[in-house]
């Protein structure tokens, strides 16, 4: 054998071995903490998405994706009901905390409706007890409704609550994904009558759950879920943070 073939399989070897004792990636979790915006849905609710629900097969095998996501909650009433310490009694070393409120929160009408003041508190509370559990919080600003005006631009749903979640992470200097501003984008792109495309939007007759029809501007259908998680996983992305090298390549 020439000196050269042997070399060839000398290569080939010594890569091999390298493949083989190549360390797997360290398996991460990824608790996502919100409202019906992002929660998994049962069967009886489709085809209602949570944009969690797809968001959680975008990643490979080294990830888990735990959505504790539940409707109808606010950062105030995520807490009072225990899920929130059912979040921090799992969280380890390493793991990721994606928190979007601020449906429930403003609307004060509803019993989950906290202050401008509270809403602030709130999320900061989120953020230092995920920092000290020495995982990696990431907040979210709550995704818009569809709502446009009379000359179809997109109308702002949530002004006064994202802003907040803004100033938070700026004050924290934790990593944001303005989620708010990049729905209204999609929408303003696709405009209102297409937008309606992504939301849970039913004629009467069209769909067993839902035999009188619905029309539904805040909560997705499955393509108006995906639509979202893509949004999400693409300012994930732009964070640079460990995890987007994580996200399948498509």
């Amino acid at each position: 054998m020439s000196t050269c073939k042997k070399f060839k399989y000398l290569l080939v070897f010594c890569l091999s071995l390298l493949m083989a004792f190549t360390t797997p990636a360290k398996k991460v979790k990824v608790y996502l903490v919100g409202d019906s915006t992002i929660s998994i849905k049962p069967v009886s609710k489709y085809p209602e998405t949570g944009w969690g629900m797809p968001f959680a097969y975008f990643f490979d095998e080294s990830v888990e994706v735990d959505n504790r996501a539940q409707n109808g909650r606010s950062t105030k009433s995520f807490i009072n009901e225990g899920h929130w310490k059912a979040v921090t009694d799992s969280l380890k070393k390493g793991d990721y905390v994606f928190i979007q409120f601020g449906h429930n929160d403003e609307a004060k009408a509803k019993s989950t409706y906290t202050t401008e003041q509270e809403f602030k508190s709130y999320l900061e509370k989120y953020v230092n007890e995920t920092l000290k559990a020495g995982s990696f919080p990431v907040l979210i600003t709550p995704v818009a409704r569809r709502r446009f005006d009379s000359e179809g631009k997109v109308k702002e749903s949530h002004e006064l609550y994202s802003a907040i979640v803004r100033n938070v992470a700026s004050a924290l200097k934790v990593p944001m994904i303005d989620l708010d501003r990049r729905s209204m984008a999609l929408m303003q792109e696709m405009g209102a009558e297409n937008s309606k495309l992504l939301f849970n939007q039913l004629i009467p007759g069209q769909h067993p759950n839902y035999p009188a029809g619905m029309n539904d501007n805040t909560h997705f259908n499955e393509y108006g879920a995906r639509r979202i998680a893509e949004l999400v996983l693409s300012e994930l992305k732009k964070l640079n943070l460990e995890l987007a090298s994580r996200i399948v390549k498509r």
